[in-house]
């Protein structure tokens, strides 16, 4: 059962900013995690903050620069469908195309998926766990089959976003406004990992709104992907994932830039695949060891080891496809 709170819908950003700011305010956008957490009682807001009549946070428009603005409240079926990000920018209408189920897409929005709560069972259950203020991860030593490999410690969740890794590996920059004005923060930047700090899940500081994500106009030869692996073909989060993006000439690969999904707490960087990549024609022995790279650190729980074999598959398939094999 939703508790009860205040709802206060906002006439401008700066208004909205002015009431998000005190402790206990919570923002609402699409709302589709948000009422989850509110239920499970993952999230105790006392004023919910929507912000859905803000037009000047909708759209998704190509600036001069030649790169794309897509607004925070533009939703994920939007993102999915829109022409000019299927051409420049596949990786990212894929991820946002493979989010959970129509209706859903429908709803959510892109600030929403940046900014959802982790799905850990034990966090969204009735335990007192670390990330709510106790003093154990009971993912740790419990059921963990679909925690991190990546970035795990004091706590083992893995972000549920598709689209935040797409993001990352454009290079994307997320537009923040808050009580000390505007500020920008690289995608890949975004998140915060356990280690950080247990309690955070993004760097957003308290009355801070994410406005909209500015994309870098890619490179001509740029080619991307982004593949999920999940037990349904709708509604499932990733049990591991992959967005790919690199330069292509004479099969040569440049610019390589790869963060994984369903692998660890934040959008993981496989700094170690690019590496073997950058520079090296796309032959099988060179996808190979790409592929052994991008899972080269992971530290799987008792029950989740079938991600190292799952990331490693991906790379190796979309490597194969770009390298047209």
């Amino acid at each position: 059962m939703l508790p009860a709170f205040s709802y206060v819908k906002p006439r401008s950003l700066h208004e909205a900013v002015k009431l998000l700011s005190p402790a206990g305010s919570g923002l609402l956008a699409g709302g589709t995690d948000l009422l989850g957490c509110l239920r499970d009682q993952v999230t105790d807001l006392k004023t919910v903050v929507s912000i859905t009549g803000l037009e000047e946070l909708r759209g998704i428009t190509s600036p001069a620069n030649g790169g794309v603005r897509i607004g925070a409240l533009a939703t994920i079926a939007e993102i999915a469908s829109h022409p000019v990000l299927r051409e420049r920018y596949a990786a990212l209408s894929q991820a946002a195309a493979g989010v959970a189920s129509p209706q859903l897409r429908n709803q959510g929005t892109l600030g929403g998926n940046l900014c959802q709560k982790p799905r850990c069972w034990y966090y969204r259950g009735e335990f007192l766990c670390l990330r709510k203020g106790g003093d154990r991860c009971y993912a740790a030593a419990g059921e963990n089959q679909f925690h991190c490999i990546f970035g795990g410690g004091p706590c083992f969740i893995v972000h549920p976003s598709d689209t935040a890794p797409a993001l990352a590996a454009f290079g994307a920059v997320v537009m923040i406004t808050g009580p000390r004005g505007a500020r920008t923060v690289p995608a890949e930047k975004f998140h915060v990992l356990p280690g950080v700090d247990v309690r955070r899940d993004t760097v957003l500081e308290p009355g801070e709104v994410v406005t909209e994500v500015v994309l870098p106009l890619p490179p001509k030869a740029m080619r991307s992907s982004y593949r999920k692996v999940r037990a349904r073909n709708s509604w499932d989060f990733a049990l591991a994932g992959a967005a790919i993006a690199l330069g292509i000439e004479n099969n040569f690969a440049s610019n390589t830039r790869i963060f994984l999904s369903g692998a660890a707490p934040v959008p993981w960087r496989a700094t170690a695949a690019e590496e073997v990549l950058n520079g090296k024609k796309l032959t099988p022995d060179i996808i190979a060891k790409a592929a052994d790279a991008a899972v080269k650190g992971a530290q799987p729980l008792d029950q989740n080891g079938y991600k190292v074999d799952l990331i490693r598959g991906i790379m190796q398939e979309e490597l194969t496809k770009f390298a047209g094999i």
